[in-house]
């Protein structure tokens, strides 16, 4: 379940209620196309805008739809309480993994988020993925913090940033993680521009976004640095190299919010406002790359 491609599908939202319709849909559509995991809740799924009753009726659509792929559910949460509840809708829904991000608003310390996860492995029956997301928590682990924390009991995997563009240096950085981290707890990557680096450099898993909505190319990528095609795989993600520069621009789930409503699988807008999905030019120009890659 922590191997592998892992996608991230979005949330299709109005200001009133969750497309429980387009959501199911979305999941059916990763299910068929063979993705190793279906991650819900995760960012691109806009887990921080939804309360806890709309997070609990995605995990159990997630699960409902996703056939025998296994569902991992994010958890992430301002207060320990609300993690633990969220762990055990989770876990009532039938999810087979849970992922937490350290979520803050005032900045919190290496020991304040040690006992996060103490805490919160404490309550679990299921494996959890640690997810380290500075740009989104602003919270920036050390690699002695991933160590300390990957000794907990259910701690399954890490999810960490993007590798060095370098093939090199992004294999040091892996290398000087897994010396560090128990056999059995897997390194995925996340930041799609790094999918490929990532997976060649050592990682046993992508963490998608891009996957979650459009995994065709994805899928490739996964399978081909899996079987030792370094260059196949870095020759998929140079084809998507504009696509990466609108993720860096705008921010990925901006761009593949966009992106879906652009071909018509989830309905527009499908952000929680104030975000918004890319209007005007970079709608436009996003269309055309949509064309151009053939991504669905």
């Amino acid at each position: 379940m922590f191997s592998g491609l892992s996608a991230f599908p979005l949330t299709p939202l109005s200001e009133t209620a969750i497309d429980e319709t387009a959501f199911a849909r979305l999941i059916e559509r990763l299910a068929t196309a063979g993705v190793d995991s279906i991650a819900a809740l995760g960012s691109t799924g806009s887990y921080a805008y939804l309360d806890r009753a709309e997070r609990a009726r995605i995990a159990r659509l997630a699960v409902r739809h996703a056939g025998k792929v296994p569902v991992i559910v994010g958890i992430g949460a301002l207060r320990t309480r609300e993690v633990l509840a969220l762990a055990q809708d989770a876990q009532q829904a039938g999810a087979q993994g849970v992922l937490l991000a350290p979520v803050s608003y005032q900045k919190l310390s290496d020991g304040e988020v040690f006992g996060l996860y103490e805490d919160v492995t404490r309550e679990l029956s299921v494996p959890l993925c640690v997810y380290d997301n500075p740009g989104t928590t602003h919270f920036e682990f050390s690699d002695a913090l991933h160590a300390r924390i990957a000794r907990l009991p259910r701690v399954a995997s890490i999810k960490i940033p993007p590798v060095p563009a370098d093939p090199e240096a992004a294999r040091a950085r892996v290398q000087r993680l897994r010396a560090l981290i128990p056999a059995q707890v897997t390194i995925g990557i996340s930041g799609d521009a790094s999918g490929a680096t990532g997976l060649i450099a050592g990682c046993e898993a992508w963490y998608s976004a891009l996957a979650g909505t459009f995994p065709r190319i994805p899928l490739a990528i996964t399978r081909a640095a899996r079987a030792g095609n370094a260059p196949e795989a870095q020759r998929l993600s140079g084809q998507l190299a504009p696509l990466w520069a609108l993720f860096g621009q705008y921010g990925s789930l901006r761009a593949i919010a966009t992106a879906a409503e652009l071909a018509g699988l989830v309905p527009a807008p499908c952000l929680p406002r104030p975000i918004q999905s890319l209007e005007g030019e970079a709608r436009q120009r996003l269309g055309a790359l949509l064309d151009r890659l053939e991504l669905t």
